[in-house]
């Protein structure tokens, strides 16, 4: 990126609230399942951990998502701040999808991110574990797309 390259506030370092908001904003981008729009807010070169997966840059990540996404049926997706510092936000996250058999998973989760100067993720770590659940185990059944501001979020589910 260059200075005259389009930002994506909020920009670091992070206050608190910004940081809060990065975070939805991952959760909602992450919640179209749209992976060209997705992959938009990583650095041309990002570098990314996803379980046993290394990836390395946009069009890698744009790959990714789509697969993932063509296995991922029903895909919900809450994500909460642990941590952050500076440069850096650390999320934990939980998703629920299910296979095409119909077997629901809820994925558990934690995420290291870092920004560049422009507010793109440039680094990515996830560590992810897959616990089948039954249908009514389901805790995120709002309709497909963006969580709604009222939905209780990961610490008030209980996960």
């Amino acid at each position: 990126m260059s200075p005259t390259d389009t930002s994506r506030p909020p920009l670091p370092p992070f206050s608190y609230e910004d940081a809060v908001k990065k975070v939805r904003m991952a959760e909602d981008a992450w919640n179209t399942r749209e992976p060209a729009r997705v992959a938009l807010a990583y650095t041309p070169d990002t570098r990314w951990r996803n379980r046993d997966e290394f990836l390395n840059g946009r069009a890698e990540v744009e790959e990714f998502l789509t697969r993932k996404w063509a296995k991922e049926n029903g895909y919900r997706l809450i994500k909460e701040i642990w941590a952050h510092d500076g440069n850096r936000i650390a999320v934990r996250f939980c998703y629920e999808w299910h296979d095409e058999a119909g077997q629901w998973f809820r994925a558990h989760g934690n995420e290291n991110w870092e920004f560049d100067a422009h507010g793109y993720m440039a680094v990515r770590h996830a560590s992810i574990n897959d616990v089948p659940i039954a249908e009514h185990e389901r805790k995120f059944r709002w309709p497909q797309g963006k969580r709604p501001e009222d939905h209780p979020g990961l610490t008030e589910l209980g996960l």
